[in-house]
């Protein structure tokens, strides 16, 4: 089951905003309207988003602000700028706090959602050619199925790479047994539910060698992994 490409619109225009979420959602995304920045960076600190639309004159906190905030939590997240008149200048702080692109408006919906295919598109690409990620003092090539510590290769399983993978998408927030279960398994329900509960059982012993990584029970809700700074290094 894939997940809908999830977009942040902080749009100050209600009728705008309105018209623009209604053309997104037509295209099978969903969207999460903002009308100031402040709520926005609110939103994209509790939610995970995959695309940002931002408004350059939002009220409280504007949209340069607000993107050179959201590029603190997530650099790679793609980022279009949406301005009315916008001068040369405007555009070209845009760029250089972040943005992939500029749109001007008045401007289609149909050349919108094209720049963001466009956009979405590159960024999967360029995701896709990376395998390796790193949490803590562990090393999961995505690409060979194996998590890495000190060296030593652990051979995973499709599942367990999967449900790990997911989990370290969201490291150090809450994953949804909902959310765990539709992406991992296809489907919820009673059996699968405590097949889950096995698999999380031999990632925790899996991770139990780093100290700085923990994969924690969120009772009534789903699973969290937690990964702590490593300490500096000592010379």
């Amino acid at each position: 089951m894939i997940r809908p490409l999830k977009i942040l619109l902080a749009e100050h225009d209600e009728d705008i905003a309105s018209i623009t979420k209604y053309f997104l959602v037509s295209l099978g995304y969903s969207c999460v309207i903002c009308s100031d920045g402040e709520e926005a960076l609110h939103h994209f600190k509790k939610e995970r988003f995959d695309f940002v639309l931002a408004d350059i004159n939002l009220p409280i906190t504007n949209g340069y602000d607000l993107v050179i905030e959201i590029k603190k939590k997530n650099k790679d997240i793609p980022v279009v700028f949406l301005g009315s008149e916008a001068h040369q200048a405007d555009i070209i702080k845009g760029f250089n706090v972040g943005a992939d692109d500029f749109v001007v408006r008045p401007f289609s919906m149909e050349e919108l959602g094209l720049r963001i295919q466009a956009i979405f598109n590159r960024t999967q690409a360029n995701e896709k050619r990376q395998h390796i990620h790193t949490f803590g003092n562990y090393t999961l090539d995505t690409l060979h199925h194996v998590l890495i510590f000190n060296g030593q290769e652990k051979r995973l399983t499709t599942k367990e790479l999967n449900l790990l993978y997911l989990f370290f998408e969201y490291k150090n927030h809450v994953v949804e047994r909902s959310l765990a279960l539709k992406r991992v398994w296809n489907t919820e329900n009673y059996f699968n539910a405590r097949n889950m509960d096995v698999y999380v059982g031999r990632l925790r012993k899996i991770l139990k060698y780093d100290p700085n990584v923990r994969l924690e029970n969120v009772h009534g809700v789903g699973y969290k992994l937690v990964v702590l700074p490593l300490p500096p290094e000592t010379v």
